[in-house]
């Protein structure tokens, strides 16, 4: 099936960057897709997956995870505060972290709960102004915040411009990762996790070269 042929090319990506074997996570990204084909997947074998809609995932994995057992689910979209608390209760990692409002309710969440999922900072490497993230030249002092209310963090994600190259993107967010002690780098989709895996990553996130193309509406 198509989930193995994506697999042996992360593996294979992984081999031709020197990479020791198994150090790429693949995030199955199974947003909008029909739970037939998300069984499919589980039923091969996989149990990581990413999600771009805090309801949508709650209706979907309670589920799952009662008759499949541990199944990691990671949220990939825009989140909106006033659903952090949910969340947090449904995601075993967050990759959206893009702004003081959020982190500042993902902090008092941690506090309260006593632990917090894996956290991932957006950068908006491109600075395109419809797209959320940190801006490169606030990304240092983002972490620092972050890290001032006691949030541990993960990593960093990016989502490179649809019209340019994504290797320069991708070895630009290693750079900040490296710059600020983080070891996860969240990059890289169908198209192009290839390249991201050359540039260091640690997930790649990919939907429909595993799925099939989505059904909206």
């Amino acid at each position: 099936m198509a989930l193995q042929v994506i697999l042996a090319r992360v593996r294979a990506a992984e081999a031709a960057a020197g990479r020791i074997l198994g150090s790429v996570q693949l995030i199955a990204v199974s947003k909008v897709q029909p739970d037939a084909r998300v069984r499919e997947v589980l039923e091969a074998g996989h149990r990581l997956f990413g999600e771009n809609y805090v309801q949508e995932a709650q209706a979907k994995w309670p589920g799952f995870r009662a008759e499949f057992g541990s199944v990691a689910v990671h949220m990939i979209g825009p989140l909106q505060t006033n659903k952090a608390k949910l969340a947090v209760e449904l995601f075993d990692a967050i990759h959206t972290v893009d702004r003081a409002s959020l982190a500042e309710k993902l902090a008092k969440l941690a506090q309260a709960r006593g632990r917090c999922p894996q956290l991932f900072v957006q950068v908006n490497t491109g600075a395109e102004p419809q797209k959320a993230g940190v801006l490169p030249e606030a990304l240092d002092g983002f972490i620092a915040d972050c890290r001032a209310m006691d949030l541990s963090l993960a990593g960093l994600m990016c989502i490179p411009p649809e019209a340019e190259a994504s290797g320069p993107h991708f070895t630009a967010l290693a750079a900040m990762a490296a710059r600020n002690g983080l070891a996860g780098l969240s990059m890289g989709m169908s198209g192009d996790f290839e390249a991201a895996i050359a540039a260091g990553a640690t997930h790649v996130r990919v939907g429909s070269a595993i799925f099939g193309a989505r059904r909206y509406g």
